[in-house]
């Protein structure tokens, strides 16, 4: 994945891109909702390119010679949210990359935007969403599948003390970016209690009903 060469999405003024060269889905739910699944299904059927600003945030911190990877350590561990600059960077390389490299202009961007400044920077600086995919789960379902997660992830976060913090980061700043998003129409809200492939169906009506079609008939996940 490439660095961060340069901020400078932070200084821009317009968006990179149209919402009719280039759509973007945001896809949010409390840690532990399903997101990377649903997105794993949605890539397959609907030819979405699906970044996770937290994999990006983690490939980041690792990366050699980066001069933000201890500060995003830092943030992860802590549960808090690393400054917006960054992940909208890495977002927006990520996606030149995916257009450049692959020509892909569909986007779900899964885990982002966790902040209203953030979601008002990207849809400035980057480009406008089409709408963004809510999973919606009770926090104790999210806190069991995490600790179980926990037992094989390796994440540091997968932890009870994480966890809660990640519960109460979300509460606080990423329901604000659902609530003003759904007072303009462009939330879709699925409750993401049931098994996967049932979640998925939901989502599959619920993007019909968008005009988002798929582009195979694979609609089957064992």
């Amino acid at each position: 994945m490439p660095a961060i060469e340069s901020l400078g999405a932070a200084s821009r003024s317009s968006p990179l891109w149209s919402p009719d060269e280039v759509t973007v889905i945001f896809v949010l739910g409390g840690p532990g909702a399903g997101k990377g699944t649903q997105c794993a299904y949605l890539v397959s059927d609907y030819g979405f390119k699906h970044l996770s600003a937290g994999d990006l945030l983690r490939e980041e911190q690792d990366r050699p010679g980066s001069e933000f990877g201890e500060m995003i350590k830092t943030y992860i561990r802590e549960g808090t949210i690393v400054p917006m600059e960054v992940t909208v960077q890495l977002l927006e390389n990520a996606m030149k990359v995916a257009i450049e490299k692959e020509k892909k202009t569909l986007f779900l961007i899964d885990g982002f935007p966790r902040k209203l400044d953030q979601a008002h920077a990207f849809e400035r600086t980057v480009v406008p969403s089409k709408f963004t995919l809510f999973f919606d789960c009770p926090e104790d379902v999210m806190q069991e599948r995490l600790l179980n997660r926990g037992k094989t992830s390796g994440r540091a976060d997968d932890n009870i003390e994480s966890i809660k913090k990640r519960f109460r980061t979300f509460v606080e700043t990423s329901m604000p970016v659902v609530d003003e998003f759904e007072s303009q129409g462009k939330v879709v809200k699925i409750m993401a209690t049931a098994p996967p492939d049932e979640v998925y169906k939901n989502v599959q009506e619920k993007f019909k009903e968008r005009g988002v079609e798929p582009i195979t008939l694979k609609f089957v996940h064992n």
